[in-house]
């Protein structure tokens, strides 16, 4: 009997234990953190938002006002990331050709040659991204989904990761090109930018006067490496979520489209991106299996830029992210 109830006892010890070694990654994401932390005050779900993002490989927008950090944080995490990096400031004369590359005669050689855009790079910052117009935006299509660029008949593979986080202003219209939804439905997240409250308004008038003339980023220090980067995006893959949870992504998302208050509901692809941020989340938390939560928590900044609200719901104010929240809170959540 004490020899079975001993073998019970390391078995139900066995089955507690992580099946994937994640500390290595929980290590650099809390250094990281802490890093970014010298800098920005506040903002712990946009990082943590923005740290899913790079461990399930998508793309993320930041929506806010001026002034809000988004720069500053986007330029704060690619410096923490041992990566080539490279910002692009969309404007309304900027041409595709600005951005991908462009062929150049050399006389030399007699031949045209492919001279490399920015948007060459492993971590790219697209700034004030919806000042660009239509056929801009274009350009970026192949490059966000595919991590590649076709240029006069050529495919150029982009080496991996392959990360873009691009800001816009929500209020000011002038100058601005509204983003076409199939350019929207490639980035993983939406993640609206708010403002600070009274402390951390105090906090970041400290910090700022504390650093006087000082550069800001002359103290932060690369975390995690490009290779290390791969490693722990392989590992987040890894990550085991139930089939009766991977029922309720189906729901939710299938629930977009049947929505009375929405005139369009989420793709598959919003599915594949709720499954992706729920194991980052998961991972973010040092767990091996998604729960409920996870996906609850991936939902809303999934979700929340690829549906259309109805133009009767417009006008009575009613957002995309309060669509999302009902429809969240009314699928049942699997037992």
């Amino acid at each position: 009997m004490e020899n079975t109830f001993e073998q019970n006892e390391q078995q139900e010890s066995v089955n507690f234990q992580s099946r994937i070694n994640l500390q290595p990654l929980q290590e650099s994401v809390d250094k990281l953190k802490d890093e970014i932390a010298k800098v920005i005050v506040g903002q712990h779900e946009m990082i943590d938002q923005l740290l899913v993002s790079i461990l399930a490989n998508g793309h993320v927008l930041l929506e806010g006002v001026p002034g809000v950090a988004k720069t500053i944080t986007a330029k704060l995490l690619a410096k923490t990331l041992d990566l080539d990096f490279s910002r692009i400031q969309f404007t309304p004369d900027l041409m595709p050709s600005d951005i991908i590359g462009t062929s150049v005669f050399d006389l030399s050689k007699s031949t045209f040659e492919f001279k490399k855009g920015p948007i060459f790079s492993n971590f790219v910052l697209i700034d004030e991204i919806n000042r660009a117009p239509a056929k801009t935006q274009a350009a970026l299509f192949e490059v966000m989904e595919e991590r590649q660029i076709t240029a006069d008949g050529t495919t150029y593979k982009l080496e991996q990761p392959f990360l873009v986080i691009a800001t816009q202003n929500p209020i000011e219209q002038e100058g601005t090109y509204r983003l076409p939804e199939a350019q929207l439905d490639r980035f993983l997240f939406k993640i609206n930018v708010g403002y600070p409250n009274l402390q951390q308004e105090i906090d970041i008038i400290q910090k700022e006067n504390e650093l006087q003339s000082r550069d800001k980023f002359e103290n932060i220090i690369s975390i995690i490496s490009q290779s290390n980067i791969i490693e722990f995006q392989k590992l987040v893959k890894q990550i085991i979520i139930e089939p009766n949870l991977v029922e309720y992504i189906a729901k939710i998302v299938i629930n977009t489209r049947e929505n009375a208050f929405l005139y369009l509901g989420a793709s598959p692809r919003a599915s594949i991106a709720i499954l992706n941020a729920a194991k980052g989340f998961a991972a973010l938390k040092a767990r091996d299996f998604v729960t409920p939560d996870d996906i609850k928590q991936a939902a809303i900044p999934v979700l929340q830029h690829r549906v259309v609200v109805t133009p009767e719901r417009e006008m009575e104010g009613i957002s995309s992210t309060e669509i999302i929240k009902q429809i969240v809170d009314a699928v049942e959540i699997p037992r």
